[in-house]
């Protein structure tokens, strides 16, 4: 279930969810944020890199960025997923390539994301990296949606 938004005050500029992981899935997210054409298009181009995580192995992929608070035009979606029982030899390369600023993933699929437990540069695993609101330094919650395993995506 996705929590209500809360506010953390001047600086965060838009009310984020509260401190936590909060388990959901595919269809509340999209009911809850898909809510204009824009968020839409970022919503489908979001399920098209699960459905390709998902035919890889992966079991859940955490959901973050502006896409999942009150900012009313959101840019992309951010996120990490898990890496644990991937099979890299049915994994889009597109996932792997953080060059240019992630500009592959953003093109094919409007959004980026990033391997869990991998270090965001000296710091922690990006799991926690997306747990902290990033104006004012301040713990956030961050969305995890469970994968079936899929048949027939392709990357």
């Amino acid at each position: 279930m996705i929590p209500d938004l809360i506010e953390l005050g001047s600086p965060c500029p838009w009310a984020v969810l509260p401190p936590g992981i909060h388990d959901t899935t595919l269809a509340e997210v999209e009911a809850r944020f898909a809510t204009t054409p824009h968020r839409k298009w970022l919503f489908d181009g979001f399920v098209r890199m699960v459905q390709v995580l998902a035919a890889a192995g992966c079991r859940y992929v955490y959901l973050d960025g502006s896409f999942v608070t009150a900012k009313p035009h959101p840019g992309d979606y951010d996120g990490c997923w898990e890496h644990v029982g991937v099979d890299p030899a049915k994994l889009d390369p597109v996932l792997l390539d953080f060059d240019n600023k992630r500009a592959a993933q953003k093109a094919k699929y409007l959004g980026e994301m990033f391997i869990a437990g991998m270090p965001n540069g000296p710091g922690a695993p990006f799991l926690d990296f997306f747990q902290v609101e990033k104006s004012s330094g301040q713990a956030k919650g961050i969305l995890r949606i469970p994968l079936a395993p899929l048949k027939g995506a392709t990357p």
